[in-house]
């Protein structure tokens, strides 16, 4: 995926994202919409290396570190969760179909991981 690519998903799931959840503009304000748009820089950059590698578990372990970084900050597990449901719903057609089925593989199994059945 080119930097052009990320930039454009990471931005559409933070503006998704705030435009869902209006009240953490309030809570975190423009320093959190900029986390946030990190954080899917971060998630994407994780996803990649996993397809590169063929290892999904790459993933896994990245989701479970997530988790405890961002509940340690007031970010609660079901926003990760509706971050990755996001990414799941914008990320078709944006990179190669292998990468695509890998990745929103990773995804799904990650929200499995994190309490989602």
């Amino acid at each position: 995926m080119n930097s052009e690519t990320k930039q454009l998903i990471a931005s559409e799931t933070a503006r998704s994202i705030y435009g869902a959840y209006p009240d953490l503009w309030d809570r975190f304000g423009e320093k959190g919409f900029i986390h946030t748009e990190k954080d899917n820089h971060h998630h994407l950059d994780h996803l990649e290396t996993a397809f590169s590698m063929e290892d999904e578990a790459i993933f896994m372990d990245y989701t479970k570190w997530l988790e405890t970084v961002l509940t340690s900050r007031g970010i609660e597990t079901d926003l990760i969760i509706d971050n990755f449901d996001r990414l799941i719903a914008i990320l078709p057609g944006k990179v190669s179909e292998d990468e695509e089925a890998f990745m929103l593989g990773c995804l799904k199994n990650a929200n499995k991981l994190l309490g989602r059945a």
